[in-house]
């Protein structure tokens, strides 16, 4: 039996996302086709409006439908302080600590060379100029405790501290090779209150 053309196109577009292998996404396609039609077709128009309206803040470039985040335009946060985290995955893990009230810059990214990622893939310039507003005195580095989330949290901290800048790293607690978007929120926020002067 030949596949509808169709449904080796939601297959392939169902293997795009991460974890998902091609017998994975096979099961999900005809899923979707054999028993969830309506669910396919909710999938399409959220997929279709998120990729329509979200956007990279104009200011610490996390996801946003507005020009400028929800976060960076809350008066309660402390302008001073400035996180600096991966993904917004890794900032949202942070937020539910409630333990951080700073403000934040997402990378969206690591430094990784092995994969063709430097410094200008993570618009580290944004970053720069955002750090030395003349506002932030602190930067907090909270990129993951892997070896590009190491290798980027020193570059960062190297390059800030050239201009005069308090940079701080997470507390160890933080599993070695964890990704903050899985580490318990307890974990994070001791993390967090222990942070280090780099």
């Amino acid at each position: 039996m030949k596949t509808p053309s169709s449904l080796d196109f939601l297959t392939e577009a169902l293997r795009r996302l991460p974890g998902v292998g091609p017998k994975s996404a096979q099961r999900m396609a005809y899923h979707l086709m054999q028993h969830d039609r309506e669910g396919a077709a909710l999938i399409a128009r959220a997929m279709s409006q998120a990729v329509e309206r979200i956007h990279h803040c104009a200011r610490c470039n996390t996801f946003t439908e507005h020009e400028v985040c929800e976060t960076c335009l809350d008066d309660g946060r402390e302008p001073s302080l400035l996180c600096v985290v991966e993904t917004p995955g890794d900032q949202l893990m942070i937020e539910q600590t409630l333990t951080y009230k700073g403000l934040y810059f997402v990378l969206m990214g690591r430094l990784s060379p092995l994969d063709g990622i430097g410094p200008k893939d993570l618009h580290l310039e944004k970053l720069i100029a955002r750090a030395t507003d003349g506002i932030v005195t602190e930067v907090v580095l909270a990129t993951n405790f892997t070896n590009e989330g190491e290798a980027t949290a020193h570059y960062i901290s190297e390059t800030l501290k050239a201009r005069g800048l308090k940079v701080s790293r997470l507390a160890r607690g933080v599993p070695v090779g964890g990704e903050l978007e899985y580490v318990d929120a307890g974990t994070i926020a001791r993390a967090m209150l222990d942070r280090r002067t780099t």
